[in-house]
């Protein structure tokens, strides 16, 4: 079990408006793109998860949402990284992410990663963006079937809710397939972190049911989409 302490160093709105905070913590706290940590300040009855938005040279900034009571000071007892966290292969010339929530910020240190291997890459979802280097291309979810053909692998960030519809939001037919292969972050509670199995998480998946806090919180897309 690896616990850490931090504290809240800001707290801000991001680019769409919702608050993140800068966590301040020891480097092996920071949670890797699509892993989380869950923190609790003292009076927390159950702890928060939270999600890397950026790395900074002592801790990282949470992606929103956090606990509206916490405030510049807050000291943080932080379990983690946990879960499985986004691959992106080898060989991917394009990448495509799309964010059907309402915040796009769990994505972002993709898109670092993407720039870093000359990887084009675009960003699809309907909340306003932090400013983006040049390279990365913006657009709408609705533009997100069309760009299936030029994507070769696609990450998205879904609400648990979103699920049973994402094959339509996709573009795809009942009979059809994706056409390239992805990744989903399943933005769904996680308050055991794998501690009890409680069942909260848990997700259907093509081989069985998965449980979101320590089989994923990222998951392979087209074993979700078979049962959507």
């Amino acid at each position: 079990m690896r616990w850490h302490t931090g504290w809240v160093r800001e707290v801000r709105e991001d680019g769409s408006g919702r608050t993140a905070a800068w966590i301040s913590c020891p480097s092996p706290a920071v949670p890797a793109a699509g892993r989380y940590l869950l923190a609790a300040d003292e009076n927390a009855v159950l702890p928060a998860p939270l999600f890397t938005s950026q790395v900074l040279e002592d801790g990282f900034l949470a992606a929103p949402p956090v606990p509206p009571t916490w405030m510049p000071g807050t000291p943080l007892s932080l379990r983690g990284p946990l879960g499985r966290g986004f691959s992106i292969p080898e060989g991917v010339r394009h990448l495509a992410l799309a964010a059907f929530g309402d915040t796009a910020a769990r994505l972002l240190p993709l898109v670092d990663l993407a720039i870093r291997r000359d990887i084009s890459v675009a960003v699809f979802t309907e909340t306003p963006l932090s400013p983006l280097a040049a390279v990365v291309e913006i657009n709408l979810l609705g533009a997100l079937p069309d760009a299936l053909s030029w994507a070769d692998f696609l990450v998205v960030d879904l609400p648990v809710d979103v699920l049973p519809r994402l094959g339509v939001a996709l573009g795809l037919s009942p009979t059809s397939r994706l056409p390239c292969p992805g990744q989903a972050l399943l933005v769904v509670p996680m308050p055991c972190g794998g501690m009890a199995d409680c069942g909260v998480c848990a997700l259907p998946a093509r081989r069985g049911w998965r449980l979101a806090c320590k089989d994923g919180p990222v998951l392979d897309l087209g074993e979700l989409l078979d049962t959507s």
